[in-house]
């Protein structure tokens, strides 16, 4: 194939250099003049173990060179990636500027082709992003998405260092795009790479990066921070991360990284407590445990007031126990939420089979009575009473039985999802879920 790229910086000149690599002839493309001599001369612009050397063996091809005419590179190539800096602006957003210039050269060139062009951001950027370049290209160019273009965000999964190596040994290759031939442009295009595709909406591929790199963050800052607990108590914190890093179960894992409700249950609220108690007692900062209840608050609260913008008062949750499968309520955010809508006067009925069987066993009948008696008042032994005498339905945990209830569920009911209990769901009509 023939690629245009639009930058010579870290991310641009490693896809310059890797496509070129497989043959395909590459146009790299830079304001600066310094950067377009020293790849046409067979440099790098960049330190990158074994990239100059590649970029030498590719000029010397023939497959790559670079130059500041990008009207011309547009013209002479079939796919162009916009691979420009997204700066920090100093409140802390991101500059786009650089990405909209080049998304109206892009636009001028290709006017007067005519043949298909794909365009593909291969950048970080903030979600919208690739909707905006195609209104531009669209408005400048005269020619219609799907039509005369396509656009297409193919976030990068570089690290410095290992980005020769990364280019052909990412974790997966992400193709978010709503043109069918542009799809098959670089489906073909990373026919190579041994990796998974995994073609996801435009608007979900531009968030992977920002997740990705976050986490990454993340991880760091929490095992430094228990890092430095241990340190205080003479414990070696690699042998203790490492250990940790072995469960491939739990701890590496997919397992606790799904969007939904709060956290809950007899164990994560009391450690995290715990922990954080403990560093305080050593005069250590935890930034990031320390935010973990706040935030496990907030998202109580972004339930309530899913609840709250509803209107109603007429209020059923299907499901109550912290977890599927349990009776166990303590620090059930649930029962967090129900107890504040009974303070605000709402009419409430619960269903959770499991705490209804559990009563009657007495197995947690001490536990409902001690603390939760004015619940208990509300739970209800038939699910359909509570879906009767409902306007609004909170699912509070992901029991088989409430994916199984969901599609004869009365259409004016709403239904707040706090757990996904069908996966294909998202936000539509009388269904509301959380975070999909």
């Amino acid at each position: 194939m023939n690629i245009s790229v639009f930058g010579l910086g870290y991310v641009g000149v490693v896809c310059s250099a890797c496509f070129s690599r497989d043959g395909h002839k590459v146009i790299g493309v830079d304001v600066e003049n310094t950067k377009v001599d020293l790849v046409n001369n067979g440099k790098s612009t960049i330190i990158e173990e074994g990239l100059e050397e590649q970029i030498k063996k590719s000029v010397d091809k023939g497959l790559l060179s670079a130059t500041r005419d990008y009207k011309q590179a547009v013209v002479d190539t079939d796919i162009s990636f916009i691979c420009v800096g997204t700066p920090s602006l100093s409140n802390g957003a991101i500059n786009l500027a650089y990405i909209y210039e080049v998304a109206k050269q892009i636009a001028e060139a290709i006017k007067t082709k005519d043949t298909y062009h794909t365009v593909v951001i291969r950048s970080t950027v903030k979600v919208g992003t690739l909707q905006t370049c195609k209104e531009i290209i669209e408005d400048i160019s005269g020619k219609k998405h799907n039509q005369g273009f396509g656009v297409v965000s193919n976030p990068e999964f570089l690290r410095e260092g290992t980005a020769m190596y990364d280019f052909v040994n990412p974790p997966y290759t992400v193709i978010g795009t709503n043109s069918e031939e542009s799809n098959k442009v670089m489906t073909s295009l990373y026919a190579n790479i041994d990796a998974p595709l995994y073609y996801i909406k435009p608007e979900e591929a531009e968030m992977i990066k920002y997740a990705n790199n976050n986490f990454h963050a993340m991880k760091i800052a929490f095992a430094n921070e228990i890092g430095n607990i241990c340190k205080e108590n003479n414990v070696d914190g690699h042998v203790v991360m490492d250990i940790v890093a072995k469960d491939t179960k739990l701890n590496l894992s997919s397992y606790y990284l799904k969007p939904g409700f709060a956290f809950g249950g007899s164990c994560l609220p009391k450690d995290v407590r715990g922990l954080t108690q403990i560093a305080k007692s050593l005069d250590l900062k935890t930034p990031l445990l320390s935010s973990l209840m706040k935030s496990n608050f907030y998202q109580i609260d972004r339930g309530l007031d899913l609840i709250y913008n509803t209107g109603k008062k007429k209020v059923g949750f299907l499901g109550f126990a912290f977890k599927s499968g349990t009776d166990d309520l303590r620090e059930s955010p649930i029962v967090t939420v129900i107890e504040t809508l009974i303070g605000k006067g709402y009419n409430l009925s619960v269903y959770d089979s499991n705490v209804h069987l559990s009563s009657l066993l007495g197995k947690n009948k001490e536990y409902i009575n001690s603390h939760i008696p004015h619940i208990y008042k509300l739970l209800k032994e038939d699910v359909q009473d509570v879906i009767d005498a409902s306007d609004v339905l909170v699912i509070g945990n992901n029991a088989k039985e409430f994916g199984k209830l969901l599609p004869s569920i009365p259409s004016d009911k709403i239904i707040i999802d706090l757990v996904r209990v069908d996966k294909e769901k998202t936000s539509k009509d009388n269904y509301i879920g959380i975070c999909w």
